[in-house]
């Protein structure tokens, strides 16, 4: 569906799932740095692998952003065997190897490189980049944080995660930025716990899923390319009920997952942190709306020049619009 099945595909996407089971179940950092070498080097081939015009430029970046990010994580490891009883170093250590990390999941202050690279892939990639690869840094995080330095990036995440979408015309970008909102939601969640995280992290996953296969079938990159396309309604309200679930609005699916999150902030009595990230994640409805109100409002479906042929592909549309109608279903159970 996302892609062409083939052997070397297929043997590169095996080493990546497999390079997050090494980094998570190591039981040294070393092992863990060398999980995420693996998985550098695996996905830099499936960047590689597509006919773009920015395929060369995007994996280029992504590899030194990752081998800079992987550099400093080692430095930090073997400071850290050296002055193990060195209590003021050790609080410089712990800062320097979140910020490591941070930077190669695509955090703030590290998270220009995110919607630049982003905007060279394909949507496969991109899903596998916006999900996929958070999930080693996020759990090595959880070993060794610095709680101020975290929150800190967690209050930046939101807030330019909110801001920097307001005025961008690429879907890839806007889902960049959205996933770097949705990120600091993830790095509070696991603050908590894990198992906290892990359930946030599926509810993100099965959204940005069913937005790229979406995406990746019309295939659409750009916000016009909505107002533009033959689509039926159907479609439509499919884009309507995941945008506005994956911002977070009840009663939908995605608004769950936050709602608990929230809960347990004002349990542990982090309230000026919850007001800023429902406060942003408010503006990151609002560029959500814009685009669905647009889509629905233009009327574009009378231009003779487009021809949007999807009767092949209207099968699995309509299967995807019930999973994302699935999701309110299921919320509905859990509010009663």
């Amino acid at each position: 569906m996302f892609l062409i099945i083939n052997s070397n595909k297929m043997f590169f996407i095996f080493i990546l799932f497999f390079s997050n089971m090494i980094s998570i179940s190591s039981n040294s950092w070393f092992g863990c740095w060398i999980g995420l070498e693996i998985n550098l080097l695996s996905f830099v081939p499936l960047i590689s692998s597509n006919n773009n015009i920015l395929t060369s430029e995007t994996s280029l970046k992504y590899f030194l952003t990752q081998s800079i990010a992987s550099i400093n994580l080692l430095f930090c490891i073997l400071l850290k065997m050296i002055t193990l009883k060195n209590f003021e170093m050790n609080y410089f250590i712990s800062i320097m190897m979140n910020s490591s990390l941070l930077m190669k999941m695509g955090s703030f202050p590290f998270h220009f490189w995110f919607p630049n690279i982003i905007e060279g892939l394909t949507w496969f990639n991109s899903f596998i980049l916006m999900t996929w690869q958070k999930i080693s840094p996020i759990i090595l995080i959880s070993y060794y944080f610095n709680k101020n330095f975290l929150i800190f990036s967690i209050i930046m995440n939101s807030i330019i995660g909110a801001i920097g979408g307001l005025n961008q015309t690429s879907l890839r970008k806007l889902m960049a930025f959205s996933s770097i909102n949705n990120l600091s939601w993830m790095l509070s969640a696991i603050i908590i716990s894990e198992n906290l995280w892990i359930f946030f992290f599926s509810m993100y996953s099965y959204l940005i899923m069913i937005m790229c296969i979406l995406f990746n079938l019309l295939n659409v990159f750009f916000i016009n390319q909505l107002f533009i396309s033959n689509m039926n309604y159907l479609i439509k309200l499919t884009f309507t009920i995941n945008f506005l679930s994956l911002g977070g609005l009840p009663p939908f699916i995605g608004f769950f997952s936050k709602w608990i999150i929230i809960n347990f902030l004002i349990n542990n009595n982090l309230y000026n942190l919850t007001f800023i990230m429902v406060m942003m994640s408010l503006i990151v409805l609002f560029f959500y709306i814009r685009i669905i109100y647009s889509s629905f409002m233009f009327n574009y479906l009378k231009l003779k020049w487009i021809n949007l042929n999807l009767k092949n592909k209207m099968y699995s549309l309509n299967l995807i619009s019930f999973m994302s109608l699935f999701g309110i279903i299921m919320s509905t159970f859990f509010y009663m």
